[in-house]
């Protein structure tokens, strides 16, 4: 199951009986994911302008999900006592699809703070427990592209001669005094300036406490949202790609204009 992601690197855990609820009753499902999903590729310039908010290939893949029917949908869980409404307790999941067998949930974690992990499991669970989703799914970034996040940051900056705050700031990045101050003291250690960039910039915005990989794998094996059947699919680093050319003030102005419309939050 889902072996076109695994052969483009993806990875993919399935857990709680969720191949054998998905390859019965929602082989469309499966399908469907494969298909979007691995279109997918992130010019490395939109993770560099994105400044570790939602990339614009986040959104693309947002788009290519809800273009083939999953649409969020918020979930709401009421108890009602002879006839009253006493508790109501919503669910928000950005991608649900319904199929004639069921209903699947999809929640994409690009580069939240790991809590998020929390409150997707926790309502993954609920949801399930409840009878309104058969099947709860998590896509984030996989391993491979939280290992190797510093050295692609790094070799764009070599590439593009990104060897001085000044450089830094022309290419379309704006510098805070306290990014240039962590920058600076990386320097002290002997390393070019490239690397201190790459080094600080992956620390600041693609951090350990976001949500990555193992953030996740913690989370599932610890037992959260058990016993929702679960899958988890990790982006890979293969679909980051390089020397497209793409101009971080336009990545910029297209992001002030998703935040402007409320399609992404300015978090």
């Amino acid at each position: 199951m889902f072996q076109k992601l695994i052969d483009r690197g993806f990875q993919v855990e399935i857990h709680s009986h969720a191949e054998a609820i998905l390859s019965v009753d929602f082989p469309d499902a499966v399908t469907e994911l494969e298909a979007v999903v691995g279109a997918l590729s992130i010019p490395i310039e939109e993770i560099i302008g994105s400044g570790g908010g939602e990339t614009q290939g986040t959104q693309r893949l947002r788009n290519g999900l809800a273009d083939v029917g999953w649409k969020k949908l918020n979930f709401v869980v009421e108890k009602r006592i002879n006839g009253v409404a006493r508790e109501a307790i919503s669910h928000e999941i950005d991608h649900v699809k319904k199929f004639p067998a069921g209903v699947i949930a999809c929640e994409i974690e690009w580069n939240n703070k790991d809590p998020f992990y929390d409150r997707d499991l926790e309502n993954f669970k609920r949801l399930h427990a409840d009878g309104a989703i058969s099947v709860g799914i998590i896509i984030t970034r996989g391993t491979t592209m939280q290992d190797q996040m510093r050295e692609m940051v790094h070799r764009f900056a070599v590439e593009k001669g990104l060897n001085s705050h000044e450089a830094v700031e022309a290419f379309g990045m704006a510098r805070t005094a306290r990014q240039k101050k962590e920058v600076e003291r990386r320097l002290k250690a002997g390393v070019s300036y490239e690397e201190a960039w790459a080094t600080h910039f992956v620390s600041d915005k693609y951090g350990a406490a976001t949500t990555h990989w193992a953030k996740l794998e913690d989370r599932v094996r610890r037992g959260v949202g058990n016993p929702c059947p679960l899958v988890l699919i990790g982006l890979p680093a293969s679909i980051v790609t390089f020397n497209e050319n793409i101009n971080l003030a336009e990545i910029a102005d297209a992001e002030e204009t998703m935040v402007e419309k409320g399609i992404v939050s300015s978090g």
